[in-house]
């Protein structure tokens, strides 16, 4: 059976109160359809962020609402988009037609071991780090756009929300996705949903795929001004959002105990994954805020895919698809202690059968040097010898 790190999908979910929720109203539900206004999910949602209904418009994940997002930013000067950075940003700001303006984000120096605490002390990746943010923000006008991720895929860095506000009060379109801000407990939480009244130029994007295991449902929700969500949905398709996701929405929201047991499972659960990978050679680990790890790797990344996949049916997340990172990096999730374990040994003994392979490379390689460099003495002292020969021989003579 496949062992997916690739997807950063909690390993909690889906929480049996979603389970038994559908269970019990999937008669009634299946033949009819969903409510075109969501108002019942819609209100939940907004009861949950402290935003009435209208400031609330539910997706089809938060990918569909990603489209719409794009085709307002079309309309922008330019788009200031992250890299790297999830690549469905750039999908959809193409297909609309938006000029796009790379904001590079410095990865190498999130690896710098000043921008968190010592592995001994124990890293609060939960806490933003304002002054050292690994990019420089732009100065934005009213006709600009920017997408930001916080935390950022596929670092997992998680922006201070302060730092966000002066691009807000400049007066560009700024949308924030926060598909994996649940993961952080309230308190800790860098969220700029309060400012959404305050700023009719922000838009936050939500998922609730990631928190409560809600892949195959899709569902997602834009938090906008009320103008904004009204335009958007005068674009879509109708019921973009089916009964079932709608229901499982209403009631993982109100499943407190879920969301304090994700809270306080996640801690603990990523900093032993992160504690095991720093023990392996050749990979250095950025613990990230979210339920996830980016890993650097001295060895190919494509190569131990392939091999965790092969041999062990492990399968990891490359990034490839982010051009900023290539072939030295590679994404997993946080999941389950057993599973981190299967993991660690896997990844364990396929770096020690390449260290051992590029040792007897080298090893091959030095003898293979000293040879030649035997044979290139002896040909000089052969060179040497035969002048000396040939004097010693002319003087008997």
């Amino acid at each position: 059976m496949l062992l997916d790190f690739s997807a950063s999908i909690s390993p909690l979910g889906p929480p049996q109160s979603i389970v038994q929720g559908l269970h019990d109203q999937m008669g009634a539900v299946l033949a009819a359809y969903p409510s075109p206004g969501y108002g019942e999910l819609r209100a939940s949602i907004g009861q949950h962020h402290g935003l009435g209904a209208e400031w609330v418009l539910p997706g089809n994940g938060a990918a569909e609402l990603l489209t719409w997002a794009a085709r307002d930013l079309a309309d922008c000067r330019r788009v200031y988009l992250m890299d790297p950075g999830f690549g469905d940003y750039a999908r959809s700001l193409r297909a609309s037609g938006a000029r796009v303006e790379s904001l590079p984000l410095d990865v190498e120096l999130l690896f710098d071991a000043e921008l968190f605490l010592d592995a001994e002390l124990g890293w609060l990746g939960d806490e933003p780090r304002g002054a050292c943010e690994p990019l420089n923000w732009p100065a934005l006008t009213a006709d600009d756009g920017i997408v930001i991720n916080n935390p950022h895929n596929p670092t997992g860095y998680l922006f201070s929300a302060e730092s966000l506000r002066s691009l807000l009060a400049q007066g560009g379109l700024v949308v924030v996705d926060e598909a994996f801000m649940d993961f952080l407990p309230p308190e800790r939480q860098q969220s700029v949903v309060g400012w959404v009244q305050a700023f009719p130029n922000l838009v936050v994007l939500r998922s609730l795929t990631k928190f409560y295991s809600l892949a195959g449902l899709r569902l997602g929700y834009a938090l906008l001004h009320p103008d904004r969500a009204q335009r958007w949905q005068r674009w879509r398709d109708p019921w973009p959002v089916n009964s079932l996701a709608a229901i499982a929405g209403q009631i993982g929201l109100r499943d407190k105990a879920f969301q304090r047991k994700t809270w306080t499972w996640l801690p603990e659960a990523r900093r032993t994954l992160l504690s095991g990978l720093q023990d392996l050679p050749r990979l250095d680990v950025y613990p990230g805020s979210a339920n996830f790890l980016l890993v650097r790797s001295q060895v190919s990344c494509t190569q131990l895919q392939t091999q965790l996949l092969k041999k062990y049916h492990i399968l990891i997340r490359d990034c490839m698809s982010f051009p900023a990172l290539g072939d030295r990096f590679f994404r997993v999730a946080v999941r389950r202690s057993e599973d981190h374990q299967r993991l660690l040994t896997a990844l364990g003994t396929i770096l020690a059968e390449i260290q051992a392979e590029q040792g007897l490379a080298e090893q091959g390689l030095a003898e293979q040097n000293l040879a030649e460099q035997d044979l290139a003495e002896q040909d000089l002292a052969e060179q040497d010898i035969v002048p000396k020969a040939q004097a010693v021989a002319g003087e008997t003579m």
